[in-house]
């Protein structure tokens, strides 16, 4: 079993400036391999500046920076890459736009058959969930930790594992295969703030795997 890592996804609504020192907090606390900027109900522009006031800072500490939905929006502002859903982008089109040089990644919710077609279709990696209740995102879907052990033993391509995920349920996915642990408020509602969060997710992925 490979090393099982920490994928962020930002609040859906930010202040860039007021946001970027929390950023750096959580991204200084311990490993992270990308973080998603999710941005939600807002204008082009809007998400643009997001991207110049944070991007650096995953940058600055060699962290990923990937887009939400927007594959256009990730190659005209020099992102690491995309993340498209179901009601998004096509997976096709999606690659197409970001080249080879560039992540995509694609929710694929409970669906073996999505995920399949996600990688046959070039997506880098594929995520799966809900797999527990999330105060961030409501949804009808629940996936099953078995889930990721078949695609895991069956598939090369990494899998993340989204919804609801804290440290004291994250172990369970962990084990099931889980490449990456996609959070929100595990990190950024955390009450001591968000290194505190990282470190405690961090502390929880470790001591699954061992």
């Amino acid at each position: 079993m490979t090393d099982c890592q920490l994928y962020l996804i930002t609040p859906e609504s930010l202040d860039p400036a007021t946001f970027a020192p929390l950023l750096a907090e959580a991204l200084d606390a311990g490993p992270v391999a990308a973080v998603q900027l999710r941005l939600k109900n807002v204008d082009d522009d809007t998400i643009r500046r997001a991207v110049d006031v944070l991007q650096p800072v995953t940058h600055a500490r060699d962290v990923a920076f990937i887009m939400n939905d927007r594959p256009d929006l990730a190659v005209s502002c020099g992102c690491d890459g995309a993340h498209v859903g179901m009601d998004d982008t096509d997976v096709a089109t999606a690659r197409r736009m970001l080249g080879e040089e560039r992540q995509l990644g694609v929710s694929c919710y409970d669906s073996r058959d999505m995920a399949l077609r996600a990688g046959e279709a070039g997506a880098d990696y594929v995520a799966f969930g809900a797999f527990f209740p999330s105060p961030s995102k409501e949804t009808e879907v629940r996936a099953d930790p078995a889930l990721l052990t078949w695609w895991s033993s069956m598939i090369e391509l990494p899998v993340v594992a989204i919804g609801g995920i804290t440290p004291a349920n994250c172990g369970t996915l962990v084990r099931a295969g889980a490449d990456f642990l996609s959070v929100i408020s595990a990190v950024w509602s955390h009450p001591e703030g968000p290194g505190a969060g990282v470190k405690a997710m961090n502390m929880a992925i470790a001591a699954a795997e061992e």
